[in-house]
């Protein structure tokens, strides 16, 4: 009863009809992507060898998604001022074979969803959003994630909210929905509820493959799926912290504010975080992107925030080519990926948790000016 309870206040909270938990974000995107491999969606099914555009930098599990279901990513370049998409790059990804595209909102930051979706609209392409970094985002005061055919989100503990581990995938479909819960529950063809029998009348009616005439519908499996399914203890809490989303998010914006007034005067540093006119952030961090001419290098500046208890992470994998895991794995790149680059050799993030004080961030901004006074280093 609590995960069917997230689940709709989830889906309500984005304006959709449908949300379904599961695990974690990374399971997430792989079950948004397997729904879209179905069979059932017929000459719109993603097959084998069917490009889906997604940008080099980022997490490695919106990437390996596609990879797992036998497509090949097609890898767009990304602007270091908004760590998303450029716009472009994303034109010059598209071809003959593109059947989707699959965007994350980095740190919470919407990318352009006026000129991806009118890419999507024009080339009749699945639109798959990554809002894992970004609940409580706004695009034109539209929540993000109620773009697309299919959305994810995580509540990993360092996300917006949190279920200790779990994840989401939302949908206006009843078709994609139903498809997203079978790759969820074991490839399943039925749709009852667990401790629920034959809510369709017809369990023992049924003709399926090569099956005996009315096989038990609960035990009749339309996709090679997963068991990716998430706790109703987990649900329990998600449904408790979704209800605080609020308040989470004015803190994180509060601080990423006063990041951005205490760092302004290090804009010819360190390159200003940017956003799209119409967007309105959910933060996840404040991303920070050495700038080539700063006259230090992004590793001596992490060194001496982690050396003052300031916690730093890099732009999740950067490239993600250039990690071991995918030398080899067939992908294609859309131009020389100067951005994704960048934000590889000179880009970290710092936090923007709700939990930290006024105190606290002042503490980071002063840090930050005593290492380009250089201050100890």
């Amino acid at each position: 009863r609590h995960a069917m309870a997230f689940e709709r206040a989830y889906a309500s909270r984005l304006g959709l009809r449908h949300a379904t938990f599961c695990n974690s974000g990374s399971s997430a995107n792989l079950l948004a992507i397997a729904a879209l491999t179905s069979l059932s969606l017929t000459d719109r099914a993603l097959r084998p060898r069917d490009e889906v555009i997604t940008t080099a930098a980022g997490f490695p599990t919106t990437l390996n998604a596609i990879l797992q279901n036998g497509l090949v990513p097609v890898l767009a370049d990304v602007d270091p001022a908004t760590g998303n998409v450029d716009v472009p790059s994303l034109h010059d990804a598209l071809s003959d074979r593109t059947r989707a595209i699959f965007l994350t909102h980095t740190l919470g930051n919407p990318f352009d969803l006026d000129a991806v979706t009118a890419i999507a609209r024009e080339r009749n392409l699945w639109l798959v959003e990554d809002n894992c970094d970004a609940l409580g985002a706004e695009f034109g005061g539209r929540p993000t994630g109620a773009f697309g055919d299919l959305s994810t989100c995580s509540f990993y503990p360092a996300h917006h909210i949190t279920t200790g581990e779990g994840g989401m995938v939302a949908t206006n479909s009843p078709m994609l929905r139903r498809l997203v819960e079978s790759y969820r529950d074991w490839g399943r063809d039925c749709w009852c509820e667990p401790g629920e029998d034959n809510a369709c009348g017809l369990r023992f009616e049924g003709d399926f493959g090569t099956l005996p005439h009315g096989y038990d519908h609960k035990y009749v499996y339309s996709h090679i799926g997963y068991n990716l399914k998430g706790t109703d203890m987990q649900a329990a809490i998600g449904g408790a912290q979704l209800a605080r989303l609020d308040a989470f998010v004015a803190a994180r914006r509060r601080n990423f504010a006063t990041l951005r007034a205490g760092l302004a005067d290090l804009d010819d540093r360190l390159l200003p975080p940017a956003w799209h006119a119409k967007a309105t952030p959910s933060w996840f961090g404040y991303p920070v992107v050495v700038r080539e001419d700063a006259g230090f290098g992004r590793d001596a500046l992490v060194r001496f925030l982690e050396g003052r208890g300031i916690g730093t992470r890099p732009m999740f994998a950067g490239n993600v080519q250039r990690h071991p895991a995918y030398t080899g794995a067939q992908m294609r790149v859309a131009g020389p990926l100067d951005g994704a680059n960048a934000v590889t050799e000179r880009g970290f993030w710092v936090g923007v948790f709700p939990g930290i004080t006024e105190a606290m961030a002042q503490y980071v901004v002063t840090s930050f000016h005593d290492f380009v006074r250089g201050e100890k280093h």
